[in-house]
């Protein structure tokens, strides 16, 4: 094979005709809402529940509220490329798929592999986060559960395993596994819980501002507001796992770019919204220790029921946020088998779930034991610089593309190309080197990783390089 075959890529018509392989298909089940109902559950979890006391008490103070309109502006501009190509390219693997009809194999297979990385990680650090919060809201009822049974090895004295991590993951996987109708059902109430405790927390909080709080509106100055974008960015992170989505939408053309731009605005006026009251109802300055900030806002000016409700609503919104997480990493390993780039074993669909029951299985096994035995900590960074990553070499694909072949059916345009993708890819490599260095070395080491899997197994098992092969030959 010559060197340009690692550049080789996919038509639509390839791409979709691949989805209708008997065995390894997908049923088409899902409408607008339920797009926009993953949305939601994908971007509202740890970020309006932890992240904002940290970000106002550390970055930004009160001018959090333009950090968030700093970062939604940063995701909007991604998320208008990824509408486009969800519209035009109807078919699983988000990113990984785009790359590949754009920008050929090689391309595609390195944002696979980094999207592996990705949401496996997000997986297992959003279960230990669900662990602790749940640990704690069943404190508070009396049950005190051990540390050798809610910790990873050497996070806490006596620590052996975090057990509810695994059983939130077993969980998932087994709904997962059940069926995408019976998953978006229970995402679709876990949703409407938490954004009906966030609606209440407005509701609570409004009258208990003060307007003093926000004084000094920037006591960081615009390099806070900056640093305090760069953090919050990553509270938005979720829109693009929509995209995973794609080949069970009934209607992907319209429902696609319709479910990942209104999930997206939805959650940015819900993000603001709570910002503004946040930082009026307590000074900034006593976020500086808080991991659960609207709680203790409540908390702070005597709402005790509502903290707890807020804790319930914590709860079932890491809980979304795992389901959907654990929905595009299988989705992505789908794709990536079905292509051959992966062992096609994982791309087979049972055939009377209707579901990629082995690749599920696989993650969630995998997850389970990151989540259960590992101390996260820096690592789950790896999830924020591989999602940047992703929206580079999508926002690049649709510039490509654009100039390529525009001749193309487009139902959705991202508008003002290439000005709103060239932004978007400015504003994300300006976020990766904002990361610490050590998260950027594990992030070439495991690119490297792939590099080894590619050449030594994935570009001979190809489904082009078979058919390429097989032409040949006859």
């Amino acid at each position: 094979m010559s060197k340009k075959d690692i550049f080789r890529t996919k038509t639509i018509d390839q791409l979709i005709a691949g989805t209708k392989e008997e065995g390894h298909s997908l049923k088409k089940v899902l409408g607008r809402w339920d797009l926009v109902s993953l949305g939601i559950g994908a971007i509202i979890g740890t970020g309006i529940f932890v992240l904002t006391g940290v970000a106002a008490a550390n970055y930004a103070g009160p001018a959090l509220i333009i950090s968030f309109i700093i970062s939604a502006l940063t995701c909007a501009f991604a998320a208008l490329c990824y509408a486009e190509f969800a519209a035009m390219v109807p078919v699983s693997g988000s990113a990984y798929t785009y790359g590949y009809t754009a920008l050929g194999e090689f391309w595609a297979w390195i944002i696979g592999w980094d999207l592996l990385l990705e949401y496996m990680v997000a997986i297992a650090a959003v279960a230990i986060g669900w662990s602790g919060y749940a640990t704690n809201l069943l404190a508070q009822v009396g049950i005190n559960l051990p540390a050798a049974i809610t910790a990873a090895p050497g996070t806490a004295p006596g620590a052996v395993i975090n057990l509810p991590a695994i059983l939130i993951i077993a969980f998932i996987t087994g709904l997962l596994c059940v069926g995408i109708r019976q998953s978006s059902w229970v995402n679709n109430i876990i949703v409407i819980i938490k954004i009906s405790v966030i609606l209440l927390f407005i509701a609570l909080g409004f009258s208990h501002v003060q307007p003093q709080n926000w004084t000094p509106f920037m006591p960081f100055g615009w390099s806070g507001i900056m640093t305090g974008a760069a953090v919050v960015f990553f509270a938005y992170i979720g829109f693009d796992a929509v995209s995973t989505a794609a080949e069970e939408v009934k209607n992907p053309q319209k429902d696609l770019p319709f479910g990942i731009i209104v999930s997206l605005i939805v959650c940015t006026v819900l993000y603001i919204t709570v910002a503004i009251i946040l930082t009026g109802m307590v000074h900034y300055t006593q976020f500086k220790e808080v991991s659960a900030p609207v709680a203790f806002a409540l908390t702070k000016v005597g709402i005790h029921w509502g903290a707890a409700a807020v804790s319930v609503g914590a709860i079932c919104g890491i809980t979304s946020v795992l389901l959907v997480m654990t929905l595009g990493q299988t989705r992505v390993l789908f794709a990536m088998s079905r292509d051959g780039l992966m062992p096609r074993f994982f791309s087979e669909v049972h055939p009377r779930l209707g579901t990629p029951v082995k690749t599920t299985l696989l993650t969630g096994s995998i997850a389970s034991l990151l989540a259960g035995f590992t101390p996260i900590g820096v690592v789950a960074e790896l999830t924020n610089i591989g999602t940047l990553a992703a929206f580079v070499v999508v926002s690049a694909s649709v510039i490509w593309l654009r100039k390529t072949k525009p001749e193309l059916e487009r139902p959705f345009k991202c508008p003002l190309v290439p000005l709103l993708p060239s932004l978007s890819i400015i504003f994300c490599l300006y976020l990766i080197f904002s990361l610490p260095v050590v998260t950027q070395i594990r992030f070439v080491v495991w690119l490297a990783l792939g590099l080894v899997v590619y050449f030594s197994y994935s570009r001979q098992h190809s489904i082009i390089a078979e058919e390429q092969v097989n032409n040949l030959s006859n």
